[in-house]
């Protein structure tokens, strides 16, 4: 048999950035929903936590698993549910790109804390911000241009029947 114990610290955006969890409530239910299929699906997700256009995990892979599945089950299933549920007003979407790098099981309860504190964080930084900062700190320096050009879409809210009669 053998034995692996790799963490990974993933960071992925909602489609556009836009701000779809915006409420602690909704965000809570998320994270618990994601963890609850990650443990069905035998994903080892150490922790979750995020804001209103984000999402971090601190995963460690199994021996059969690869990132790119684990974070497509992750992303794919949780946007199939809240959707399923109506839980946004709009269509809810992760962006296809991912960030992610390996961590020192030496500071798993650094990285731990740093995901924990995603509310507090983010009252004193913006997500392009941290993004930015975790890419010039893990060497992606080239690939911030590319990312960062990408025009943001905010999707025009139309009436729906939730909205009829809730003036």
């Amino acid at each position: 048999m053998s034995f692996t114990k790799i963490y990974i610290h993933c960071v992925w955006s909602t489609k556009n950035r836009f701000p779809f969890l915006n409420s602690a409530d909704l965000r809570q239910k998320v994270w618990h929903h994601m963890k609850e299929n990650a443990l069905n699906k035998e994903i080892y997700l150490h922790f979750i936590s995020g804001y209103s256009d984000h999402c971090h995990c601190l995963i460690s892979l199994g021996n059969n698993q690869t990132l790119q599945k684990t974070i497509q089950l992750l992303k794919g299933e949780s946007s199939y549910w809240i959707n399923k549920n109506q839980l946004t007003r709009d269509k809810f979407e992760w962006q296809d790109e991912y960030f992610a790098v390996s961590v020192s099981e030496s500071i798993v309860d650094k990285v731990r804390d740093y995901i924990k504190n995603q509310e507090e964080h983010h009252k004193k930084k913006t997500f392009q911000e941290e993004y930015e900062e975790f890419m010039i700190k893990f060497g992606f320096k080239q690939s911030l241009r590319k990312i960062w050009l990408k025009p943001i879409l905010v999707p025009i809210n139309k009436p729906t029947s939730k909205d009829v009669g809730n003036s």
